[in-house]
């Protein structure tokens, strides 16, 4: 799908925040903040937006420990399965199928060391086909952005 110029300049604004006015992106854009809404609905309906959101911090609501476990599966056919396993844990915000070493690579956020390693204990190691994990703690985020809006 082709973007043009004007849609990239939209997307590099409303990236950063989405909740900037249409007629501040328009003036930004040299356009109207009417073109700026037809743009961005067709955006979406192209499935280039796929929503905005509010973004919580995770530590302001005790959830100070962020963590990725590698997640190693007994065979690839179960992948579907522990997926929708995975996805009851509500301490989990991403779920990646990749290559290298792990099948999957997760994503949680939990109050501390302790709930961690329940999470890992009783919600994750216990799903049928997970044979076995590896986990790295988050010391700090210090990259957090959208994907840049390249020309």
């Amino acid at each position: 799908m082709q973007i043009d110029n004007l849609d990239r300049k939209i997307l590099s604004i409303i990236t950063r925040d989405a909740r900037v006015p249409y007629v501040e992106v328009g003036k930004a854009c040299g356009v109207s903040g009417a073109a700026i809404h037809q743009r961005v609905q067709r955006l979406k309906k192209r499935g280039i937006i796929k929503g905005s959101k509010f973004v919580v911090d995770p530590a302001r609501i005790s959830l100070s420990t962020c963590a990725f476990i590698g997640v190693f599966l007994d065979h690839p056919r179960l992948y579907a399965d522990v997926v929708k396993r995975l996805d009851e844990v509500a301490e989990i915000t991403e779920c990646h199928y990749t290559t290298g070493n792990y099948s999957l690579f997760i994503k949680v956020y939990a109050k501390d060391n302790d709930h961690l390693r329940t999470l890992l204990k009783d919600k994750i190691q216990t799903i049928e086909g997970v044979i076995r994990t590896e986990t790295l703690i988050s010391l700090e985020e210090s990259i957090n952005r959208e994907i840049p809006i390249l020309p």
